[in-house]
């Protein structure tokens, strides 16, 4: 994809949603029964879509609230549901229908106090810390958000009892009702109007930072940071947890100054990214290029995406890292930082995250789990703490409390961004240098990913692959050393393929919310080597096209 000529520049009037257009579409447009792309459809991260296209509007919303208070019921699932927002525009209106339908099945719901907004990783702590230590009367939680995606998205996911993403046993049950109900034209969705609802016993309010800020110091050594003097600067992106750095800065005594204070649903102030659209990427350098010409006013900086489950860190040393290459630093700086971690603990990743963390647990003579994408996978190793740190390429972590026990079980960038303060305040060096140390070890990879359009025929046919469609034994020059469909670390399907040499691998797979495949790849021989994968990678895939058309 060609980068657009304003990538990085301030979005223009132009550019900007017609905000009152959005919602108003969100409760006039409904989805038509007969158009598949009109459908509930749960992908890695939730359902995700747009009021305009009729791919996230009331009646979706409905279904899904419809379709989770019978699975809920089910499951014996009795406890309070946890209901946190972004500032999307279309999370208003959806946390307004989630409301009406999840009170009139008699859900006790615990929302932000005041309609406030909710940062992902607060609702995923708060459903660990209610549940610790019962066997019944479990909690669970929603998050209404499309996470960093454009202003007119909106998204709505399901965190079950253990605090993380829903897996697909779970969506899979929810999708199927919530597209029943709306075949039926909602017939069977129960629903009050919104002012009888809260109202009706079934709602109350929570100040959700209260717990997350006061506990923040068992899982990151504020102490160290607060000790060190460090300025940090954060531009929060206009997302739900920007209030946040105000109260964690007060209680721990932190020098954080909040560069942006601005929350609009239009996201006016963001620059665009390399396509052109707004997103609040944060490990995107067009998207934070703000913050990025900001670097040298902090010791460090670092931003988040909307709902506050990404992070963005930004060195005086090296700018904006590379969510792959900071992923590696905070996994060597836990696993020797961390002396009531147990030496059993598992490091998980991706299987398209960067090898570089191959070579660190290497070292740290540490087990590796490599899992499929999405944060789901990582979940059950996180709640029993068999695994200290899990991450994914897409610039999401978690990692365990300092004593070892669970902290949360969905991606955190609050605490991966405190977390790079705490490298810095403790070995006098900032993530940035941190890598370069690690490549003065280990190597320096070069890694890319390309998206590709696809239709849903050719992202089928990507995903059912098989390691038979491999038919060389050399790869870039390498002699092949895996072929994988299936990921080591728990032996689920990757829906996809990849393939690996001594120094570079690539892995093919189709995007679980867009209409395009995904192609990763990695060299630890330069970029010649790496654009050579690439190649590769894409005749592979052609392959498989032309060879079923």
């Amino acid at each position: 994809m060609a980068l657009h000529p304003l990538a990085g520049h301030p979005a223009t009037e132009e550019q900007l949603d017609n905000i009152p257009r959005l919602v108003a579409a969100y409760y006039t447009n409904r989805p038509d029964k007969s158009a598949p792309e009109h459908a509930v459809m749960f992908g890695t991260s939730g359902h995700r879509g747009s009021s305009l296209n009729c791919t996230f509007n009331d009646a979706h919303i409905a279904a899904i609230c419809q379709a989770l208070a019978e699975y809920r019921l089910a499951n014996n699932i009795d406890g309070p549901l946890f209901v946190g927002m972004d500032t999307h525009a279309l999370s208003e209106p959806a946390f307004i229908t989630a409301v009406e339908v999840l009170s009139a099945n008699q859900v006790q719901l615990v929302v932000e106090a005041g309609r406030g907004y909710t940062p992902t990783p607060a609702v995923s702590l708060a459903i660990l810390n209610y549940n610790r230590g019962r066997t019944s009367g479990f909690a669970d939680g929603i998050v209404i958000t499309p996470s960093h995606n454009p202003p007119q998205d909106g998204g709505f996911k399901y965190n079950p009892p253990h605090g993380g993403p829903a897996d697909n046993q779970v969506t899979d049950q929810i999708q199927t009702r919530a597209n029943d109900l709306i075949a039926k034209d909602l017939q069977g969705v129960k629903r009050l109007d919104f002012n009888q609802a809260l109202r009706s016993g079934y709602v109350h309010e929570r100040d959700f930072a209260e717990d997350y800020v006061l506990q923040l110091d068992q899982v990151v050594d504020m102490q160290a940071i607060a000790s060190a003097g460090l300025k940090l600067g954060t531009d929060p992106l206009g997302g739900a947890g920007l209030a946040y750095w105000d109260r964690i800065a007060e209680r721990y005594k932190l020098d954080i100054q909040v560069v942006n204070r601005r929350v609009d649903p239009a996201f006016s102030f963001m620059h665009l990214d390399k396509d052109g659209k707004i997103r609040m990427d944060c490990s995107s350098p067009y998207a934070m290029a703000g913050l990025i010409s900001m670097k040298d006013q902090f010791d460090l900086a670092f931003g988040n995406d909307a709902d506050f489950d990404r992070h963005g860190i930004v060195c005086k040393s090296s700018g904006l890292m590379n969510p792959n290459h900071y992923l590696a630093v905070a996994i060597d700086y836990l696993y020797r930082h961390r002396p009531q971690w147990s030496d059993k603990l598992k490091i998980g990743k991706t299987l398209v995250s960067s090898s570089m963390i191959d070579r660190v647990a290497g070292a740290l003579n540490r087990p590796l789990a490599e899992m499929p994408v999405g944060f789901k996978w990582f979940v059950p190793y996180m709640l029993d703490g068999s695994m200290g740190f899990a991450g994914e390429e897409s610039a999401g972590g978690i990692f365990l409390r300092r004593d070892g026990t669970s902290w949360a079980t969905d991606k955190d960038g609050i605490i991966l961004c405190l977390l790079a303060a705490e490298i810095l305040a403790v070995t006098g060096k900032d993530p940035g240098q941190g890598y370069q140390g690690l490549t003065d070890k280990f190597g320096a990879p070069s890694y890319k990913r390309i998206d590709v359009a696809a239709n849903a025929t050719q992202k089928k046919r990507l995903s059912s692959m098989t390691p038979e469609v491999v038919t060389s034994k050399q790869l870039a020059g390498e002699t092949i050393e895996q072929i994988l469909t299936r990921a080591p670390g728990n032996d689920a399907a990757i829906g996809g393929l990849k393939v690996a040499t001594q120094n570079g691998w690539f892995a093919a797979r189709p995007s679980g919310t867009e209409s395009v495949y995904k192609i990763y790849a990695e060299s630890f021989k330069g970029d010649s080597h790496l654009q050579l994968l690439i190649e590769e990678a894409q005749t592979l895939v052609n392959q498989v096209f032309d060879a079923e058309s």
